[in-house]
């Protein structure tokens, strides 16, 4: 795929993550493919990842859900994308606070769509926007280090030496 092919695809999976549209969200998937969320955990296959987006993800982000992606670029099965979204909170201790949050979305494609989907998000900065307190933050952002450390790729980083790159450089 290039990056124009590319963007295109974006603008789908953009289209229909604001719409709520669970299944066209989906559709921007391979069949087995997998949305790596930071909240919600892992969906695999597009009936979970459709079932994420409308009855998980819509349901707390409310009707003014926005999802724009930037600087989009491609090499081949490689993409990523800088992206803004923004919410007003429907959870009951949250309701009516409004969230912007930015992101890097990395995105592994097969045949055109998306094999495996990741970001990096800084959710401590959605947190501290909803008002959570200090201390639930604190556990949460914990937890969210402690998967971070336990990721397979994390853990071959930390094995290798200072100097010593995974690609021989």
């Amino acid at each position: 795929m290039n990056t124009a092919e590319f963007k295109e695809l974006l603008k789908r999976f953009s289209a229909a993550a604001e719409a709520g549209d669970g299944e066209a969200f989906a559709a921007c998937f391979t069949e087995d493919g997998i949305y790596h969320d930071y909240v919600y955990g892992d969906h695999q296959g597009r009936p979970e990842i459709a079932h994420m987006m409308s009855d998980m993800f819509h349901r707390d982000a409310g009707e003014d859900y926005r999802w724009e992606m930037f600087d989009p670029m491609c090499e081949g099965n490689l993409a990523y994308a800088w992206s803004l979204s923004s919410f007003t909170s429907t959870v009951p201790e949250f309701s009516g606070k409004r969230v912007v949050i930015d992101g890097m979305s990395r995105f592994e494609l097969r045949d055109g769509l998306i094999s495996d989907y990741r970001e990096s998000v800084n959710g401590g900065v959605a947190m501290a926007q909803l008002g959570v307190q200090p201390e639930r933050l604190a556990k949460v952002c914990a937890k969210w280090g402690r998967m971070l450390i336990e990721q397979p790729e994390t853990k071959e980083y930390l094995a290798r030496t200072k100097g010593s790159w995974k690609d021989g450089r």
